[in-house]
C-alpha cells in the first residue's frame, strides 16, 4: 500500500511541477503580449508528463524514431521541450500572442493545478486517517 501511495504521489508531484511550469510560460506570454516579435510558447502537457514519469507512448500511437521526423501538433519545438504556439492570426509587429487563447489556457491550467493539489491533499488525508484507525482499533 505504501508503494502505491508513493507512486501516486510521485506522479502527482510531477504533474504539479509541470502545471506550475506551464503557468509560468502562459504568464510570460500574457506579459509579452505587446512585445514586438515575441512568439508565444506553450508545452504539450501530456507528452511532458509521459517523459517526466518515464512512461512510454500510448499503445497504438505512432512513435518518433528520429528527432524531427514528426513535428509536434501544437507548434514548432523550441529549447528544452517548449513549443512555439501556432498563431491564429498575424500581427503587424510579428507578435505571436493570442490573448484570448492565453487567458483560456491560463484559467484551464489553474483549475487543473488546483485539482492536482486537492487530489494530493485527499490522498494524504485518506492515508493518515487509515493509519489512525489502524492504530486505534
Amino acid at each position: 500500500m505504501l508503494n502505491r501511495l508513493t507512486d501516486t504521489l510521485n506522479f502527482q508531484t510531477q504533474a504539479l511541477t509541470l502545471r506550475s511550469e506551464r503557468q509560468r510560460q502562459l504568464a510570460s506570454n500574457i506579459a509579452n503580449a505587446d512585445t514586438p516579435g515575441y512568439q508565444a510558447r506553450d508545452m504539450d502537457f501530456a507528452r511532458a508528463l509521459r517523459e517526466a514519469t518515464g512512461e512510454v507512448g500510448t499503445p497504438g500511437a505512432l512513435a518518433t524514431t528520429q528527432r524531427g521526423h514528426m513535428a509536434p501538433l501544437a507548434g514548432a519545438r523550441g529549447e528544452s521541450g517548449k513549443e512555439y504556439a501556432l498563431q491564429s492570426q498575424t500581427s503587424l509587429d510579428n507578435n505571436g500572442v493570442d490573448m484570448d487563447r492565453e487567458r483560456a489556457s491560463f484559467a484551464d491550467n489553474a483549475v487543473k493545478y488546483e485539482a492536482t493539489l486537492r487530489f494530493i491533499s485527499g490522498s494524504v488525508r485518506t492515508t493518515l486517517d487509515a493509519m489512525k484507525s489502524h492504530n486505534q482499533g
